[in-house]
């Protein structure tokens, strides 16, 4: 995921954008959706985690032709939400999120649902 996408080229010089960077973008926005709980990585990240390192890209993948970009995501929804309804505002935020911060164009945002959570929490 450290491929760089040149925006444009300026006056001054050229505006390359990591396609990590694409990823945390998307993660951002997924988790700021009600009804997700969180973004499903792997075991390593997890214990990434654990030793006090946050990747933002976890349970996110990026693929990018062109300044095409398409996202696909692995969440953990909470119980007793609408699955569909909730995947419909991951796509719609992140598609925007990434739009208006990168001026690329979003082809596809997948959803993964990988998981329900059903622990109950103070909300």
């Amino acid at each position: 995921m450290a491929e760089k996408m040149t925006i444009d080229a300026y006056k001054h010089g050229t505006v390359n954008i990591a396609d990590d960077v694409i990823g945390v973008i998307g993660s951002i926005a997924a988790a700021e959706i009600e009804g997700i709980k969180a973004l499903s990585g792997t075991f390593s990240e997890e214990m990434m985690e654990m030793v006090g390192k946050k990747n933002f890209n976890k349970g996110v993948s990026v693929e990018m032709v062109e300044n095409v970009v398409k996202i696909e995501l692995s969440v953990i929804v909470d119980y007793g939400t609408k699955i569909h309804e909730v995947a419909k505002q991951v796509q719609e935020s992140v598609k925007l999120a990434i739009e208006s911060m990168t001026g690329f164009t979003v082809s596809a945002v997948n959803v993964n649902i990988e998981g329900v959570n059903t622990k109950t929490t103070g909300k």
